[in-house]
């Protein structure tokens, strides 16, 4: 049985660390391994990656890899199908009344309906744009949709 003070570590598993600047025996003296003078020689010296020196970075010279935004882009309120169905049977549910069952936070984007989830009964949805399967749900369940303008729009 191997006594505590006879355990070493496994051969090669263990490596000291370099140390530099401590004398031109240690092979790492003088310049400690960073060459001559420069920028990459000073002390808290730190490059972000990307940099070129000062030449302006490719990432800059190609808009086109970096992506965009388009500032037209129409955001929706969306509402599923299958929520819908907490109204009762026969009712109409336009914009505002999704507003009070806080299906939506607020009236100041357009609202979609979109068909996840399934509905029973007939009901008439009135909003500002339906999903192909969405209006097939409300249909085959009896029930009418209609789309309507989009307040902000209409101002």
């Amino acid at each position: 049985m191997a006594r505590q003070n006879d355990i070493a570590p496994a051969p090669g598993s263990k490596k000291a660390r370099k140390r530099v600047g401590r004398g031109n025996g240690s092979g790492h003296g003088t310049y400690s391994g960073r060459g001559c003078k420069g920028q990459k020689s000073r002390a808290g010296y730190k490059m972000r990656p990307g940099f070129e020196g000062g030449q302006l970075p490719l990432i800059k010279r190609l808009p086109r890899k970096r992506g965009f935004t388009n500032i037209f882009r129409t955001e929706y309120s969306t509402v599923n199908v299958g929520q819908l169905g907490t109204f009762d049977a026969g009712s109409e549910v336009t914009p505002e009344t999704l507003v009070a069952a806080r299906m939506v936070k607020s009236l100041r984007n357009p609202i979609k309906i979109l068909a996840d989830g399934d509905i029973k009964h007939p009901i008439t949805v009135k909003a500002n744009k339906f999903s192909a399967s969405a209006k097939a749900k409300i249909e085959a369940a009896g029930g009418t949709t209609e789309e309507v303008e989009h307040a902000a729009k209409a101002e």
